[in-house]
């Protein structure tokens, strides 16, 4: 039962009570684990193209651009803070007066933090921080080296210094360019030009949390002008928050709703894929999504960007057949041959079984299907060869109805305690780096409900820890997982050099990320 001031905190939210109920008990039923029957592999759910018909899709998707609105999708409100987990560690660990720096680096657990120490002059924040400490510490040349490395650290972290540790992880130093140091933020809007420009405009949209708004519009004030005279592009950049009415509610450990110290319930985030709202309020042809912390230096993201428009040819020359047998279905002149045409493309082209038998089926019967399973938003994702990369992949899924689908499962959703899914997911030859172009409007050029196409049964429960009492958290069906579950879906295999995310602050040292 719910108190008045329950009732009265639930609505401001934007929040039915029903929605509420529907929460919890999903929470106490516990997660559905998808029922995975493959992984999708080269052939099997999975294209690749040689370099000629890379080129041909690039070239396509290049002469079809100025007449379509694009727009690049950037999640981009997480903390910088898990990129420093290493170094918090450090400051608790060592004491420079009991112990050596290099006895403390040599032993196996300090592995990360005697990489940082040995490449410090790499990392682009470098000077900023050394020329912040040495504002902040008197004498700072005459301590011993372990004093230096402590107070480097903290001049990085600690909020009264640089606080790193609380700035969004796109407004960190990532790239460094002639002394000049260049965030995430700006990287995304450099690489936008390469791929996502028309007619001289880049449309960018960034998902940030509330509190860091005014930062990003400070860091765009500051390079706006500078960076639209280099690349002749105007930029057009929005921001947008995660929804209150997205946020769900956690259950303790004997079912009750968690509540906070003053009696309220607690209500948290609920990942990413609440961001399905706003990728939803988005009117746009082509919608690129890609993380923050996925970007390279300028000179080698000019090659990975390629890979971009390869996808959005591969969508676009796609799109162009599914609007093209719509139009027809619509008209209901159709033959025995349009019919196996069309079977033939969605089984075979957009990965789409056909579980019914469909020769037995009326001729409005087979309209009426095909325009159900053609008439759906289309996503083009790349994947990249497994390298031993913690997360989800591709695989051929059933659900409850036995219907099959392509999709991009993560480990959270596999029951592991059974052999044989274990066994599919050890044959997976390919990951999901997060690199998708979607196309959003049907053939009549209105824009889809995405919230039409999402599966409720994939959301996410996770065990998390609230003021010292462990709680069940609810997430929502992730932005590429459950939330694009009823999409038309094609894989497309990319190199692994499109996928460089910046996970500790030690990745900074990576290629990718060092400008030669």
């Amino acid at each position: 039962m719910f108190l008045d001031k329950d009732i009265e905190q639930i609505y401001k939210k934007g929040i039915t009570i029903e929605q509420i109920k529907k929460q919890i008990t999903r929470l106490k039923d516990g997660m559905t684990h998808s029922e995975l029957i493959g992984a999708a592999t080269i052939g099997k759910g999975i294209e690749n193209y040689n370099e000629a018909e890379t080129e041909k899709l690039i070239q396509f998707y290049d002469e079809k651009l100025k007449d379509l609105s694009v727009l690049k999708f950037v999640p981009a409100s997480g903390a910088a803070s898990r990129m420093f987990k290493f170094l918090f560690q450090f400051l608790n660990k060592y004491n420079p007066a009991k112990e050596s720096l290099d006895d403390f680096v040599v032993k196996p657990s300090n592995v990360l933090i005697g990489t940082f120490i040995a490449n410090l002059k790499a990392f682009p924040f470098y000077d900023e921080v050394l020329n912040k400490v040495r504002e902040c510490v008197a004498d700072f040349n005459g301590l011993s080296r372990g004093e230096r490395c402590v107070h480097f650290v903290k001049t990085m972290l600690d909020e009264d210094a640089l606080n790193y540790a609380s700035l969004p992880k796109g407004l960190l130093p990532f790239h460094q360019y002639e002394a000049v140091n260049v965030t995430a933020f700006q990287e995304h809007l450099f690489e936008s030009t390469l791929y996502a420009t028309s007619g001289g405009n880049s449309n960018l949209h960034f998902t940030v949390s509330e509190k860091h708004h005014d930062l990003f519009n400070a860091e765009l004030l500051k390079i706006k002008e500078d960076l639209e005279q280099k690349t002749g592009t105007t930029f057009n950049v929005s921001y947008s928050y995660q929804k209150q009415e997205t946020e769900t509610v956690a259950l303790t450990a004997k079912d009750k709703v968690y509540r906070n110290d003053d009696g309220s319930i607690l209500f948290r985030p609920a990942g990413h894929g609440a961001l399905l709202e706003n990728l939803n309020e988005l009117d746009h042809d082509i919608l690129f999504i890609k993380n923050i912390d996925n970007i390279v230096v300028a000179n080698q993201n000019r090659e990975v960007s390629k890979y971009k428009k390869l996808l959005a040819g591969v969508l676009l020359e796609a799109q162009e057949k599914v609007f093209e047998y719509l139009h027809k279905l619509d008209s209901g002149n159709l033959t025995d041959a349009d019919f196996q045409l069309m079977i033939v493309f969605l089984r075979y082209r957009l990965n789409v079984p056909v579980n019914v038998d469909f020769e037995a089926l009326s001729n409005s019967e087979k309209i009426d299907y095909l325009l159900q399973k053609l008439n759906r938003p289309i996503r083009v994702c790349g994947m990249v060869k497994n390298q031993g990369e913690p997360g989800g992949g591709p695989f051929w899924v059933k659900d409850k109805n036995d219907e099959v689908s392509l999709q991009i499962v993560e480990f959270a959703q596999i029951d592991f305690s059974k052999t044989a899914q274990q066994g599919i997911v050890y044959k997976a030859t390919h990951f999901n780096p997060t690199d998708l172009v979607c196309g959003v409007k049907n053939y009549k050029g209105e824009k889809f409900n995405l919230k039409d196409y999402v599966d409720p049964e994939a959301a996410f429960i996770t065990t998390k820890t609230q003021n010292g009492v462990e709680i069940k958290a609810l997430e929502l069906p992730g932005l590429w997982n459950g939330s694009m579950a009823f999409w038309n879906s094609i894989f497309v295999e990319v190199p692994l050099e499109t996928f460089n995310p910046v996970k500790t602050v030690n990745d900074l040292l990576k290629p990718a990320h060092q400008v030669s």
